[in-house]
């Protein structure tokens, strides 16, 4: 009888992965980013306001195409996003889900595993 289980996440949706985590940032493929944006086909290096100051102009290429939703990396602790930008983007039928970047980064890899079209934006982790 089998004492543990070891799961695998299929990456045959293609497309960036977060596979690493520290003080430097994000590790993508052969990359590290100290932000980034993420869609189901690239991962971009970021520069974001502060939290406070987050529009859509600054997250505007994740909604090209329009994702399920973003997910919202708020850095090292969970911070709420500006209310006019979860506004903005229910208006335009996009759903944003905020948590801290290392469970954002998680959240991505676990979600895309499963096919989802979803986008993300991961502010600093320190």
């Amino acid at each position: 009888m089998p004492t543990g289980m070891n799961m695998q996440r299929d990456r045959s949706v293609g497309g960036p992965i977060v596979t690493g985590l520290g003080p430097g940032g994000f590790r993508v493929a052969d990359s590290v980013f100290a932000a980034l944006l993420l869609t189901v086909e690239e991962a971009t290096p970021w520069t974001p306001p502060p939290l406070a100051e987050l529009d859509l102009a600054a997250i505007e290429m994740l909604l090209q195409p329009v994702p399920e939703f973003i997910i919202l990396g708020t850095g090292a602790t969970l911070a709420r996003p500006p209310r006019a930008l979860v506004a903005a983007l229910e208006a335009a039928g996009v759903g944003i889900e905020p948590m801290d970047s290392r469970a954002a980064a998680r959240a991505w890899g676990v979600l895309r595993s499963e096919g989802r079209a979803i986008a993300a934006a991961l502010y600093p982790l320190g």
